[in-house]
């Protein structure tokens, strides 16, 4: 069966996924690679952050909050937001959730184009997973779309985690309202309202 979307929209299958037990083993960390916390990250700075990691898979729900909602979130005493640094320059993102507790989320998980596929990921995924046991949650949950980046579900899944739900997600797409610029994400069609 096909739905169709009116134009002006974007829709995408979510998959949710789980890892009930630590991993056994992590990849040596890289010396130039490094996972640092910001205790009370600065608005524009997560802003620009994110924008850079995510707008070519059309990261856009913090962008469309406002300061006070976005401030409520990534200040909040449970949600951990982290830059990936490689050399001293930002090149990812990590943000972990625990506010539904007793399981953890790493609910934004995402690297610069250039540093994709150069073993970056797997060091920023060791890092999250060691961050987010320590607190020892029931599970440590993700989830992934189809307008993230094509490997992504097998990257996770080849991580240990497991899925447990699908789901369908329809939004306006942000390209239209100058959240994101049009030049975001070309590979996902653009139909103008």
């Amino acid at each position: 069966m096909y739905t169709d979307l009116p134009p002006g929209k974007i829709a995408s299958v979510v998959t949710y996924l789980k890892m009930t037990e630590a991993p056994a083993t992590a990849p040596a960390p890289d010396p130039s690679w490094s996972l640092e916390r910001r205790a009370i990250p600065d608005l524009d700075w997560y802003r620009a952050l994110f924008t850079k990691v995510g707008q070519d898979w059309l990261w856009f729900s913090r962008l469309q909050m406002s300061d006070d909602e976005l401030r409520a979130t990534i200040h909040h005493p449970d949600v951990d937001v982290f830059e990936f640094k490689i050399d001293g320059i930002e090149k990812g993102l990590l943000e972990l959730d625990r506010r539904e507790k007793p399981d953890i989320e790493i609910a934004f998980f995402g690297l610069t184009q250039d540093v994709i596929g150069t073993g970056a990921g797997k060091c920023l995924l060791a890092g999250a997973l060691d961050l987010a046991w320590s607190h020892h949650p029931r599970a440590v949950l993700v989830h992934t779309c189809t307008l993230d980046h094509p490997r992504a579900l097998d990257f996770y899944r080849r991580a240990g985690f497991t899925q447990y739900k699908r789901a369908i997600e329809i939004a306006d797409d942000p390209r239209l309202d100058g959240t994101l610029p049009k030049t975001a994400a070309p590979q996902t069609p653009m139909l103008k309202t």
